[in-house]
Order: structure tokens, then sequence, then C-alpha cells
């Protein structure tokens, strides 16, 4: 049995092409063009791209985009005070700060700097807890956790009732997710560095979610066969054969999982794009209100 190949980039797409329509509705009925700013501190070279994608992604969707550059030697005063300030302009609906800030920086009295209503990256306290808390809705749900979810959902892979495991349980990735599949009626186990023969856990899931940022960790020995695989992992590993003499790989060791999944995200080209794309979901949302 071969796996089916999950397409993150054909369903990013379709996700674009919603937003790109939603924005033409808003300005045509209301007059307001959503608008996304984005803060970059430092010339750090992975930083810079993940931006200029962002930026490239908003134009595409017809999202304003207002970039913020400021030098690695700014303070966190300057930091702080860009932040707010762009909390304050009512053209702008979304405030994302690149991460990593340059050491010394307090990135979360940075995060927590964004106004909840402008939050649309989803990092902040009130968002995350409100996903743990029946009956609340947060402002906005982080970006690649609900692409996860929004991928098991265009595929229609069943959750309701399904036993999810998920891999790592950071505050960007695995917690949020573990929620949000717990929301959908998943019966939920979160593994970790501690826990005890993984391996015999991992096999339980219908649906295994890898969140751990350790290249291919996951074998097809811990994988049952017909489950589906989301691989979140994005991790950089040696390649003589390649020119840049590198390539990425995931959390999951794709070539093998592939021959006893039923279904599975490459990488790249599984989660990674649905993360833009709820970026953009996320700046639509906040204009609309």
């Amino acid at each position: 049995m071969t796996a089916r190949r999950i397409d993150g980039n054909a369903i990013a797409g379709e996700i674009r092409r919603e937003v790109k329509e939603g924005a033409e509705r808003l300005r045509r009925e209301h007059g307001i063009t959503p608008g996304l700013a984005t803060v970059l501190v430092g010339l750090n070279p992975a930083s810079a791209l993940y931006v200029s994608m962002k930026r490239k992604a908003c134009a595409e969707a017809g999202i304003a985009s207002f970039p913020h550059e400021l030098p690695a030697a700014a303070s966190q005063a300057e930091i702080l005070a860009l932040v707010r300030r762009l909390g304050a302009d009512a053209a702008v609906h979304g405030i994302l700060v690149q991460l990593p800030l340059p050491p010394g920086i307090d990135e979360r009295a940075v995060l927590d700097a964004v106004p909840l209503s402008k939050d649309v990256d989803g990092f902040h306290p009130l968002n995350i807890g409100a996903l743990a808390m029946k009956g609340r809705e947060p402002e906005f749900i982080p970006c690649t956790p609900n692409g996860v979810i929004e991928l098991l959902l265009r595929t229609k892979t069943p959750v309701d009732g399904a036993h999810a495991v998920v891999l790592g349980r950071s505050n960007i990735v695995g917690m949020p997710v573990s929620l949000l599949l717990l929301q959908r009626n998943a019966t939920v186990t979160v593994c970790h560095s501690r826990t005890r023969d993984l391996a015999s856990i991992t096999r339980q899931a219908d649906i295994l979610v890898a969140a751990i940022g350790r290249p291919r960790f996951v074998t097809r020995d811990m994988i049952r066969p017909g489950a589906t695989v989301i691989d979140v992992g994005v991790n950089t590993i040696p390649d003589p054969a390649r020119a840049s003499g590198k390539r990425t790989v995931g959390d999951v060791d794709f070539e093998a999982a592939i021959e006893v999944a039923g279904a599975i995200t490459p990488v790249p080209g599984g989660v990674g794009p649905m993360t833009i794309a709820m970026l953009l979901t996320n700046t639509l949302r906040s204009a609309g209100r």
C-alpha cells in the first residue's frame, strides 16, 4: 500500500483564492483593505526570506503589506514603540513580529505588546488560553496548528472519535493543535521526550501529528497501517548530491512511511504552505471585524 499524498500547496492555493475573494468583497462593500504589518529586526537571512514570502502572499491575495525593518542593534524600547504604534494604526489589521528576535530582546514582552485584536499569529496567552476552555473562542487561532486542522478537514479525514497522537508539546504547534483536535472530539495523546515506549503509543494513532524538530524521527514501525500522518517538521540535513549541499526533510521518514500510512503530508509542500494561508485568513478576519 502506498499512502495518498496530501498536497498542502493545492489546499493552501484554495484558501488563498477564498481570501482574495473575501478581500475584494470587503473593499467593494465597505471600502476596507485588509492590512498586515510585519516587523523584522536584524538581518537573519531565513527571517528575511519568510517575511518576503508573506509579503508576496499578501500582494497576491489583495492584502496591503506594511513592512517595517529595524537594525539588529535596535533596543527593546524601540521595538515596543513600533509595535504599539502599529497597534494604534487603523489601516493595520494584523501585526506579525518575525521571530527569532536578536539576543537580549525579551520576545515575550514584544509579543504581549501586540493588541489581542491584531494578534494574527495567535500567540497571545489569552488566545491560547481560550483554546483550552469550553465555550470560549479565541480572537485568532495559531496559523500552523490551524493549518493542520484545515488539511484534515479539507481532505475529509475523520477526526470525530479518532485517536490522535501528537508528538511535541510546544506552545507554537504541539499544545495548540492538541487543543484543536480535542475541540473536534478526537481522543488526544500528547507525547514528548519523557514518554515511555513511544512507538507503542504512536502505533495506536488514527491521526499522527509530528512536531518535534528531529529529522526523520518517525520511522515506518511507529505508524499504524492506514493512519493519516501530518508532518510539521522542517529540518535541514546534509546532502552532497545537491548543489547547496543540504536539503529539507520533515520529522517523518517519508520514503518509508509512505509505504504504510493511508495519507501523509510531504516536506516541503505539506503543512508549510498552510501556515501562510492561515495567516492571510486571520488578517482578513481581523479586517472584517
